[in-house]
């Protein structure tokens, strides 16, 4: 599969934009990343650090919804996604304005691949172009094994994001679900916050279960209405 052929499959999540991020604890880097996407920043990569739960994801796709709507050419891909294919698949990438690349830490270590993301960033600084990836730590502190891409990652423009606190994921579980129409009160919702798992990835799951649940049922979000859907 070429990198062409990944691209046209790939879909970007509407909800996965600026305006719909919430939770304090990232504003000020969902700020800087927006201001990139008006402003250039002069160099060739830009690496988004975090914990698998801070909203990375979110965050390299709402970067390219905001180069897409200024006419750019934008992509997206999940390096999870690209690894059945081999590193053969980034070829043809550099094409894009904007190409984000999600978990790279997946192929750190894989000498393979780390020479293939070498030479894809060549391509893209030869271009103009800008290649943004997200990794679970800096770069230095991963086990990636080429010398040369570790330099060019370490001295790109680097985005620290901070895990969530509880008031965090308390305000992005109400927005989300005021985005799908539920209506969720404060006791609803901090029952939901005592019962749930901390990671919000999970916490997000549940609003799906309880969504798709309420929508059959025709009913509104309540405690015991929760308890019956979850077991709790």
């Amino acid at each position: 599969m070429t990198a062409s052929q990944l691209v046209l499959g790939v879909k970007l999540r509407d909800d996965a934009r600026f305006d719909n991020f919430h939770g304090d604890r990232n504003t000020d880097a969902a700020k800087r990343l927006e201001a990139v996407c008006h402003q250039p920043v002069g160099v060739p990569v830009m690496v988004l650090c975090g914990d698998s739960d801070t909203g990375k994801s979110h965050l390299l796709q709402a970067v390219c919804h905001a180069s897409e709507n200024q006419g750019k050419a934008a992509v997206c891909i999940s390096i999870a996604e690209l690894q059945p294919f081999g590193p053969e698949a980034l070829s043809g990438l550099e094409s894009q304005e904007v190409i984000c690349l999600d978990d790279l830490d997946r192929v750190a270590g894989d000498r393979v691949w780390e020479e293939a993301i070498f030479h894809l960033y060549n391509r893209v600084q030869d271009r103009g172009g800008l290649l943004m990836v997200s990794l679970a730590d800096l770069p230095g502190n991963l086990p990636f094994q080429l010398p040369d891409l570790v330099s060019r990652l370490s001295h790109g423009l680097t985005i620290q994001l901070g895990i969530y606190r509880d008031e965090d994921r308390l305000t992005i579980l109400m927005a989300r679900a005021e985005k799908r129409g539920l209506m969720m009160a404060d006791d609803v919702a901090s029952y939901i916050m005592r019962r749930a798992p901390r990671r919000l990835g999970d916490l997000l799951g549940i609003l799906d279960i309880l969504d798709e649940n309420s929508l059959q049922a025709q009913r509104r979000l309540t405690i015991p209405f929760v308890k019956t859907v979850m077991g709790w």
